[in-house]
Protein backbone atom coordinates (compact mmCIF):
# COMPACT_ATOMS: atom_id res chain seq x y z
CA UNK A 1 0.00 0.00 0.00
CA UNK A 2 1.93 3.03 -0.96
CA UNK A 3 -0.94 5.96 -0.46
CA UNK A 4 -3.76 6.41 1.65
CA UNK A 5 -6.42 3.65 1.86
CA UNK A 6 -9.89 3.67 3.62
CA UNK A 7 -10.09 0.80 5.40
CA UNK A 8 -13.09 -1.58 7.45
CA UNK A 9 -11.94 -2.74 10.52
CA UNK A 10 -14.91 -5.45 11.63
CA UNK A 11 -14.29 -6.41 15.75
CA UNK A 12 -16.20 -9.30 17.47
CA UNK A 13 -18.10 -7.82 20.22
CA UNK A 14 -18.68 -4.25 21.37
CA UNK A 15 -15.73 -2.38 21.67
CA UNK A 16 -15.26 0.34 24.63
CA UNK A 17 -14.48 4.20 23.68
CA UNK A 18 -11.76 3.39 26.12
CA UNK A 19 -10.28 0.45 24.24
CA UNK A 20 -10.48 2.45 20.61
CA UNK A 21 -9.12 5.62 22.21
CA UNK A 22 -5.89 5.87 20.59
CA UNK A 23 -7.59 5.01 17.02
CA UNK A 24 -11.05 7.72 17.13
CA UNK A 25 -8.96 10.18 15.54
CA UNK A 26 -8.73 8.02 12.40
CA UNK A 27 -11.54 6.34 12.14
CA UNK A 28 -15.68 6.16 12.70
CA UNK A 29 -17.30 3.65 15.13
CA UNK A 30 -20.47 1.76 14.03
CA UNK A 31 -21.88 -0.23 16.71
CA UNK A 32 -25.36 -0.71 14.74
CA UNK A 33 -25.10 -4.08 14.56
CA UNK A 34 -25.35 -6.25 17.44
CA UNK A 35 -22.21 -8.37 18.57
CA UNK A 36 -19.57 -6.30 16.37
CA UNK A 37 -18.07 -2.89 16.15
CA UNK A 38 -17.00 -1.65 12.92
CA UNK A 39 -13.88 0.77 12.39
CA UNK A 40 -14.23 2.99 8.73
CA UNK A 41 -11.18 5.20 7.99
CA UNK A 42 -8.18 6.39 6.27
CA UNK A 43 -4.75 4.37 6.81
CA UNK A 44 -1.47 6.29 5.29
CA UNK A 45 0.74 3.30 4.77
CA UNK A 46 1.27 0.24 5.85
CA UNK A 47 3.34 0.71 9.08
CA UNK A 48 -0.19 2.46 10.16
CA UNK A 49 -2.54 -0.74 9.23
CA UNK A 50 0.55 -2.53 11.52
CA UNK A 51 0.68 -0.14 14.54
CA UNK A 52 -3.80 -0.19 14.14
CA UNK A 53 -3.81 -4.25 13.92
CA UNK A 54 -1.14 -4.08 17.04
CA UNK A 55 -3.21 -1.91 19.40
CA UNK A 56 -6.12 -3.76 18.97
CA UNK A 57 -4.42 -7.09 19.52
CA UNK A 58 -2.93 -5.50 22.29
CA UNK A 59 -6.10 -4.88 23.82
CA UNK A 60 -7.26 -8.75 23.23
CA UNK A 61 -9.70 -7.24 20.44
CA UNK A 62 -10.92 -10.22 17.86
CA UNK A 63 -10.53 -9.18 14.52
CA UNK A 64 -13.17 -10.63 12.15
CA UNK A 65 -12.03 -8.43 9.40
CA UNK A 66 -9.90 -5.82 8.02
CA UNK A 67 -10.90 -4.41 3.91
CA UNK A 68 -10.42 -1.71 1.90
CA UNK A 69 -14.13 0.37 2.50
CA UNK A 70 -13.93 -0.39 -1.76
CA UNK A 71 -14.27 -4.23 -1.48
CA UNK A 72 -16.84 -3.91 2.11
CA UNK A 73 -20.54 -3.86 1.58
CA UNK A 74 -22.19 -0.41 0.55
CA UNK A 75 -25.37 -1.57 2.19
CA UNK A 76 -25.91 0.11 5.84
CA UNK A 77 -27.54 -2.85 6.63
CA UNK A 78 -24.20 -4.59 6.04
CA UNK A 79 -23.11 -7.66 7.24
CA UNK A 80 -19.58 -10.07 8.16
CA UNK A 81 -20.25 -13.85 8.93
CA UNK A 82 -20.34 -14.74 12.96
Amino acid sequence: MSEPTTFEIVLRGRASARLLRPLLDDFTVDHTREGVTRLVGVVRDASHLHGVVAHLTSVNVELISIVPASHSNPNPEWSTQS
